[in-house]
């Protein structure tokens, strides 16, 4: 039986503190990405950059050992790499760009996973993999602060642009460069977000911290700037289940996360007040004359 001790007992370790810190500080710039992923139908995009990552991933553990800024910067330089040849396929062959994609998807993937298979041992490959948020270290929580805060600054800039796409993309493609230009440096910040999110969730379930609280959100509210605010609440209540549920069960902490995420999206698509099942199937009562 869960008792409080359980909620509280796990922070008073210095690791459990900063991997708290970790995920909420995570939530503010993943979940609002999430939330445009989602409304631009690029969700399962965002999967495929989460794992396009795993080659810099590997090169930097290959060139540094378990140097959790230099993997996080290869990361980076792999995933922006992986997004502009996809738009360059895109653009210069008749393949979709969610084709090209998976393309890059599954090839880096395979190469990152054959990189640190063959150089390192079995717990690395799961660590980097599926991550160890208990393991982040002060330099790895700053990195993701600062990639946090040029998130919210990018968005602030960008915000307009991208609501409008969401609602009239075909407006915003005639409209001229403002649309492509938002929708590039919209792509730059989901890679720095997913990168971010490695060092908590490791490449495989990075996009996690994305898309399930963004889709939570969604069930609460039809208004973009209402499900960015839940989706951000739904990713810290999941980071803080999750790290309990990991403490009380000796249990890998990402997995947890990802979970606990999983489970406030379930219970949210039956009793949200935007489109749950509840309200579908048991509408309230209507006026009568």
């Amino acid at each position: 039986m869960m008792t409080l001790g359980h909620f509280l007992t796990p922070f008073t370790d210095d690791a459990m503190r900063r991997a708290l810190a970790a995920i909420v500080v995570l939530s503010f710039g993943s979940a609002p990405i999430g939330v445009f992923l989602m409304l631009r139908r690029m969700s399962l995009m965002g999967d495929a950059m989460s794992h396009a990552i795993l080659p810099g991933v590997a090169v930097a553990f290959l060139l540094s050992g378990m140097n959790r800024i230099m993997m996080t910067i290869g990361g980076l330089i792999a995933g922006l790499v992986v997004a502009v040849l996809s738009g360059l396929m895109t653009r210069v062959t008749e393949m979709k760009e969610d084709a090209s994609l998976a393309v890059f998807y599954l090839v880096s993937l395979a190469l990152g996973v054959i990189l640190v298979a063959s150089h390192g041992s079995s717990h690395e490959l799961v660590e980097i993999l599926f991550g160890d948020v208990q393991q982040i270290d002060a330099g790895a929580l700053y990195l993701i602060a600062f990639n946090t805060t040029l998130t919210l600054c990018a968005l602030a800039v960008i915000y307009r642009p991208l609501v409008m796409e969401c609602v009239d993309p075909l407006f915003m493609r005639v409209a001229g460069r403002a649309g492509a230009l938002a929708h590039l440096v919209f792509l730059a910040f989901v890679v720095v977000n997913l990168v971010s999110a490695y060092n908590a969730l490791g490449t495989l379930l990075a996009v996690g911290m994305m898309i399930l609280p963004a889709g939570t959100g969604r069930f609460w509210s039809r208004d973009i700037s209402r499900i960015i605010l839940a989706a951000v609440i739904s990713a810290i209540i999941s980071g803080y289940l999750g790290l309990v549920l990991a403490a009380a069960a000796d249990v890998p902490a990402g997995p947890s996360v990802v979970l606990a995420a999983g489970a406030i999206y379930f219970l949210s698509m039956f009793v949200g007040p935007a489109g749950g099942l509840l309200r579908r199937f048991a509408p309230g009562p209507h006026l009568e004359a």
